[in-house]
């Protein structure tokens, strides 16, 4: 079962996230685990945010299980980095995978829907799986940060979000980087000599599906996604509304 408030009267979500506005990570991921251990879990999808969070974790001492979004279209980078990550943390990472296969999808919308509609494409093999696993869990640990596009820039550190309105399931989202830089996230990972996707080096700021991420000229933090499309967010950020 996802989050229940009654289970949690004793839990004002808007205090403990104004608390948390300059705490350091380690503080609010100890928090996070004495409260709520392993029902609280690092979503990551290998950017540099994620990275660091699962690093703290894991150096404190607190096994939050990690999943990822496996769509079955991400670059051969990207599972080869993976493979690394696992080695590095000596952790598995979940992997959440859509219902249909790339070939299945192609015959019923009859070629590759990220060409025609990429908001569908998302919603099937990003948004449902992962809805899917949240429905398990208290609180989604995740690497969203203000300052990578206008659309996060009113990022909280914990935030609540109705779920299930007809079972009255909510889930907490835990935003634990909202106020690093871009700049401090990779000082970390070099300085600790984290593994991340090579294809960063070759100029890709923000790395997705492959179909999907271009290099860019362009100099906001995801730039290169969804090129040619008013589209900036997959849906895995915004399918579950405002926060409460």
């Amino acid at each position: 079962m996802a989050f229940q408030l009654q289970d949690h009267a004793d839990l004002d979500v808007r205090e403990v996230a104004e608390g948390f506005e300059g705490k350091g990570l380690e503080e609010v991921l100890g928090w996070t685990w004495e409260r709520f251990g392993r029902r609280a879990q690092i979503g990551t999808s290998y950017q540099g945010s994620g990275l660091v969070i699962i690093d703290h974790a894991r150096r404190m001492g607190l096994n939050f299980p990690v999943f990822t979004v496996d769509t079955g279209i991400l670059f051969p980078e990207t599972y080869e980095l993976r493979d690394r990550l696992e080695d590095f943390f000596g952790i598995e990472i979940q992997q959440l995978r859509p219902e249909q296969t790339v070939a299945e999808q192609r015959v019923e919308y009859g070629g590759d829907l990220w060409e025609t509609n990429p908001d569908t494409c998302c919603t099937l093999r990003k948004v449902l799986p992962l809805q899917r696993h949240l429905a398990g869990i208290d609180v989604w640990i995740t690497g969203l940060r203000r300052n990578q596009s206008e659309t996060r820039e009113r990022t909280g550190i914990l935030e609540l979000y109705l779920f299930d309105k007809l079972r009255e399931q909510h889930i907490l989202k835990l935003n634990p980087m909202a106020a690093w830089s871009r700049e401090a996230v990779w000082e970390y990972i070099r300085e600790r000599g984290i593994p991340y996707n090579a294809l960063h080096d070759r100029g890709y700021r923000s790395i997705g599906c492959w179909p999907c991420t271009k290099l860019s000229g362009g100099e906001g933090e995801r730039a290169g996604r969804w090129e040619g499309f008013e589209k900036t967010e997959c849906g895995i950020h915004t399918f579950l509304g405002s926060n409460i």
